[in-house]
């Protein structure tokens, strides 16, 4: 059967890894990037055969049942992740001490730190990028006006789940915490996104030019679009590959 693996957009591969993965039970994990000399694509294919992912619910639900993992696979561009339910499964021996579990490390991709707290995924901008922006906005808060703060709170690349909406909160009350202490006018609460758009992971084909389309470029934001450089994947490239509303067409109990 098709499997599906290859994410157009950095919000799309969040989404599916978060909604459709993470909040299914998918807690262990090991990432890494494709290198350049090879073909993601091709790569896709190996890892897909090697470790079985082209079953459909019923296989999945067997193999749950018998005490086995499944396995799903993610990619975007060459950031690729391999995620399992707790079992037996020879993606453990194959990747052994690269793996690592969600409820415990965050999973560090495109500006987001993804995991699973209280029951259900957590999705938050990671801490780096958080504490870069919340130091650029305090430093702004009095020589900027509230038009321009509200434009750059609505234009920020990150989707409001509940806790990047807390996060912005945090930095909105700081801003406005200066600005009264120095008779500016206030910024309205109502520039911070409160409604996550939904997006169909796997549709499309993007290309590295323009797959991150949706994010808009600010200074004090890392645009979490080339992550063959972003240093927010750096500690997790450790594999020995070589290589809420779910959306997600593989995902199954």
């Amino acid at each position: 059967m098709e499997y599906r693996c290859e994410a157009t957009r950095v919000a799309g591969f969040v989404q599916q890894l978060a909604v459709a993965y993470i909040a299914r039970g998918y807690f262990l994990y090991v990432m890494g990037e494709i290198p350049e000399r090879k073909d993601p694509r091709v790569v896709d294919e190996r890892l897909i055969a090697k470790y079985g992912l082209g079953v459909g619910k019923a296989t999945r639900a067997r193999r749950k049942a018998a005490g086995f993992a499944n396995v799903q696979y993610l990619r975007y561009q060459r950031t690729f992740i391999l995620v399992a339910t707790p079992g037996t499964h020879s993606v453990f021996e194959q990747e052994g001490q690269a793996i690592r579990d969600a409820r415990e490390v965050p999973i560090k991709f495109g500006g987001y730190a993804i995991s699973y707290r209280g029951g259900h995924p957590h999705v938050r901008i990671d801490q780096e990028n958080y504490l870069e922006l919340s130091a650029l906005f305090r430093h702004l808060a009095v020589h900027r006006t509230k038009d321009w703060f509200e434009g750059r709170f609505r234009k920020l690349p990150f989707e409001p789940y509940a806790p990047v909406r807390g996060q912005l909160h945090c930095i909105l009350r700081e801003v406005n915490r200066r600005r009264r202490l120095a008779n500016y006018e206030l910024i309205s609460a109502t520039c911070i996104r409160v409604r996550r758009r939904l997006v169909r992971p796997f549709e499309g084909v993007a290309s590295v030019s323009h797959a991150a389309d949706d994010l808009a470029t600010m200074p004090g934001v890392r645009r979490p679009c080339d992550s063959t450089s972003d240093r927010t994947n750096s500690e997790t490239r450790r594999s020995s590959t070589t290589a809420d509303i779910s959306c997600g067409e593989n995902a199954s109990a």
